[in-house]
């Protein structure tokens, strides 16, 4: 678990069923990654990621308001396999989703500096990387504060993404 200001970020549980498949439900939160996730989608991919804890020891963090404990999202590392092209080498793949609540509050860049720092702490990777869709200017303008650099152009299902990593 780590706590910032504001933040408590910890492994997944199933007792964030509801919130996680509320957030990846909402048009507004999936407008740059997909379309709106079913309840069983959501599912599905929230066990994934409690399973690629206990195979990995890290993983997407979920992210809750300190003091309230309300889910405002998600934030942290996996390997997803993306049939990208070019494809994307091993070094772990940073992510944050944010429900449509949280946005605009800097929960997002606190969150991710947070799991960035217990990453290099934990694991010390190399580098890591992200791909974000040129459409999605805050997560590119956050992914900058957090000091990614393009790197790259490359497709995903279709369409053209930026693909960033740290130096």
């Amino acid at each position: 678990m780590i706590q910032t200001e504001r933040l408590t970020l910890r492994p997944y549980t199933v007792a964030d069923y509801d919130a996680y498949a509320a957030m990846v439900a909402d048009p507004v939160v999936v407008r740059h990654a997909g379309t709106p996730m079913t309840g069983e989608e959501a599912w599905m991919r929230l066990l994934r990621f409690i399973g690629y804890w206990s195979v990995f020891s890290h993983g997407l963090f979920a992210v809750l308001n300190r003091k309230t404990g309300q889910y405002l999202g998600e934030t942290g590392f996996m390997d997803f396999r993306r049939e990208v092209t070019p494809r994307l080498n091993t070094m772990p793949e940073a992510a944050w989703v944010f429900t449509s609540a949280a946005h605009g509050k800097g929960y997002a860049f606190e969150a991710a500096t947070a799991a960035h720092r217990w990453m290099d702490e934990h694991h010390a990777p190399p580098a890591t990387q992200c791909i974000i869709s040129p459409a999605n200017l805050e997560s590119i303008r956050l992914a900058e504060r957090l000091g990614y650099v393009l790197h790259d152009r490359p497709t995903y299902r279709g369409e053209a993404l930026r693909f960033v990593r740290t130096r």
